[in-house]
């Protein structure tokens, strides 16, 4: 699903994560043998520039992603970039069966129903059609789409800045659903989370049968942890980001005092993950989840995977986003794997797109 997609010609798309703390670029190549992970570079991005997913300096951000691309050695210059957070809406609505063209004036016409948005001429915007509604044939589910296009021109203006083109723009959602469905095996009514944790926004994204069916972003994530360690021990940051994944503080062995204010200070996020878990068992009914896969730099926190597991009580592990893509060896460190496993998902799932895919 494409907020905005410009046919270029060019044939092979690099991923570019986005965030408010780094970017992340994966550059994916398909072949008769399947998907390779051909380059991935991590770049930070200085506080400030992005706020909440909405762009603050373009400028800024233009000379970051300019740097990236010319440390990488991409040739092409088409790229797939992501929105998230509160620069985007997702929401799923239930309308009666009808036409492509005649849900897509609909939504238009009657918009005020759907979106928090007074003029749609002032949005982009596009819809998936789930399929028939379970209860009622007659109808249809679908995800509608939509951003501001101050927002989105943000970061268009941002990349041709940096000379290069915006191929595809996407949803970390959608991303994250595509490389689930590159590397995972799933049955048709199966339903998982992916729980994304970044620096300052973690996304809720349940997939049923490979498709999103519902999303949520908040602003509690793995900042919070770190400062409240910062504020506990009184440390620096980078030694409290290493207590965090690390369990060990100043050098001494790893203990439970510790391990319980990780989580303490983890609380605010559990929380938001089960209060959205039990909002989408509430609204969409009480099917079994089956797993639930954490991605991103602040998944591997001490002692999450299991707190989430026993407190959800549902099989909670770190996904692996390269568990059926190959990589090459030549470009990717062996020892950069586990970091590009935790922090790559919704890079890799932009990747793996395609100029005129939908």
């Amino acid at each position: 699903m494409d907020l905005k997609e410009l046919f270029t010609g060019t044939k092979q798309l690099v991923g570019l994560d986005i965030g408010s703390s780094s970017l992340k670029l994966a550059e994916i190549v398909s072949t008769s043998h399947g998907h390779i992970l051909n380059r991935f570079l991590q770049m930070p991005v200085p506080l400030g520039i992005i706020v909440d997913g909405v762009l603050e300096d373009a400028s800024a951000l233009s000379a970051i992603i300019k740097e990236l691309f010319r440390n990488s050695g991409c040739k092409g210059k088409g790229i797939v970039i992501s929105l998230s957070g509160s620069s985007v809406i997702v929401k799923k609505v239930t309308l009666a069966q009808m036409e492509e063209a005649d849900l897509r004036d609909l939504i238009r016409d009657e918009a005020g129903k759907y979106l928090p948005f007074d003029n749609m001429d002032d949005v982009n915007y596009d819809f998936q059609i789930l399929g028939d509604n379970e209860h009622n044939p007659s109808q249809m589910d679908i995800i509608i789409v939509a951003a501001k296009k101050t927002d989105v021109d943000g970061y268009l203006d941002a990349v041709t800045a940096a000379g290069l083109t915006v191929a595809i723009m996407d949803v970390d959602s959608f991303a994250l659903e595509t490389m689930y469905e590159a590397n995972y095996a799933f049955e048709d009514n199966e339903i998982i989370v992916i729980v994304n944790i970044g620096a300052n926004l973690t996304n809720i994204n349940v997939i049923k049968g490979g498709m999103s069916i519902f999303t949520r972003d908040f602003n509690v994530a793995g900042n919070a942890i770190t400062e409240g360690l910062q504020k506990k021990y009184h440390v620096s940051a980078d030694e409290a980001e290493r207590m965090k994944t690390e369990g060990v503080p100043g050098g001494e062995p790893g203990n439970m005092d510790l391990i319980n204010a990780i989580l303490d200070c983890a609380d605010p996020i559990c929380s938001e993950i089960e209060r959205s878990i039990d909002y989408f068992r509430s609204t969409f009914g009480g099917d079994d989840i089956k797993h639930v896969y954490l991605s991103g730099g602040s998944s591997r926190v001490v002692g999450l995977k299991s707190h989430l597991s026993q407190r959800l009580n549902i099989e909670t592990e770190l996904i692996n986003p390269l568990l059926k893509i190959e990589y090459n060896k030549k470009n990717i460190d062996t020892e950069k794997l586990d970091s590009i496993k935790t922090i790559g998902a919704v890079a890799i799932g932009l990747g793996l797109r395609k100029t005129g895919d939908k």
